[in-house]
């Protein structure tokens, strides 16, 4: 089978397109024909092996040679023990805790990764839920959920995690700011924000104004700054940033969350089938659509990557197996 493959970390330029050997699924897994799969923000961290905390895997050669975390495709095969899945059945899911893969022609992994794809998802659609649409969704509850009319703020609100956040939050009935760059703003209003933010001109923390939650993807700015943007009893979840800040609220977070009524720190990646079947039924329901920038064919998955890290996609970037 064909696949993208990293025997060393780096840019983009490091991967090949090569033969590989096609998987065979243990007795507690499934055989997946891969029909699409989508770029997270977690790819391009392994891929560069940056932050180091990504190299707990391997320090000097990636655990992982095929990346990809998100998929959807077909079951072609199950192992013996596989008891909900049958060959046939169209899934989709991320598989990041089940060894990754996803950039490649076939994949193995247990079910318990993946859920039913809905018949109105085209492929590409399905490929582009499953690790940012559960991020926001797990986000969005953060101890506590949403009420309607409750003020959120979005920081980093164009990318895969943003995009579905927004909507999902508007679709609880949250009133919602989504800031990002200029270039992504217009998208923003499109999906449903209430407000938007242009961050090369407003700081969001020294404009006086308080939120019920903030969402934090891009997390760089001090915890004491970003407290006093948060009402009473608001809550502050970081979903990604710079190591320094995402340190700083794992060790501060809880201390400030003890002393104040205000709820800080960050989130724990969880994937799991009941979250993504949430999803699911929001899609079904006419709640969110994913916002997909652009997509490539798996032999031109490197320039996929490479059009990732230059840090200004609109939502997803997929990659088709087609």
């Amino acid at each position: 089978m064909k696949a993208l493959v990293a025997t060393k970390y780096g840019l983009p330029d490091i991967l090949r397109f090569k033969e590989v050997k096609k998987p065979s699924p243990n007795d507690n897994e499934v055989l997946i024909k891969v029909c699409a799969a989508s770029v997270n923000s977690w790819d391009w961290d392994l891929l560069r092996g940056k932050p180091l905390l990504t190299r707990l895997g391997g320090i000097f050669t990636p655990q992982y040679q095929i990346l990809g975390a998100d998929i959807a495709g077909q079951v072609i095969a199950v192992g013996k023990n596989v008891k909900r899945l049958l060959p046939g059945d169209e899934v989709f899911g991320d598989i990041s805790g089940a060894g990754w893969g996803g950039f490649a022609e076939y994949v193995c992994v247990g079910e318990d990764a993946l859920a039913l794809k809905s018949a109105h998802m085209t492929n590409k659609q399905a490929a582009a839920i499953p690790q940012a649409a559960v991020l926001a969704l797990q986000g969005l509850r953060y101890k506590g959920r949403i009420s309607n009319g409750q003020k959120v703020l979005l920081n980093g609100a164009g990318g895969g995690v943003g995009t579905f956040a927004l909507q999902i939050a508007k679709s609880f009935g949250a009133e919602v700011t989504a800031v990002d760059n200029s270039e992504k703003l217009a998208m923003l209003r499109s999906i449903g924000a209430d407000h938007d933010m242009d961050y090369t001109k407003e700081n969001f923390t020294e404009n006086g104004q308080q939120y019920d939650l903030i969402l934090d993807v891009v997390a760089h700015r001090s915890i004491f700054d970003c407290k006093r943007s948060l009402k009473p009893k608001g809550r502050y979840v970081v979903i990604g940033g710079t190591t320094a800040r995402i340190i700083q609220f794992a060790f501060l977070g809880p201390l400030v969350s003890r002393m104040t009524k205000k709820k800080m720190g960050i989130l724990i990646h969880l994937p799991n089938q009941q979250d993504l079947n949430v999803i699911k039924e929001l899609f079904e329901k006419g709640k969110i659509v994913p916002v997909i920038d652009k997509s490539y064919p798996l032999f031109q998955a490197a320039d996929a990557l490479r059009y990732f890290g230059e840090g200004q996609v609109k939502g997803k970037v997929v990659i088709t197996m087609d």
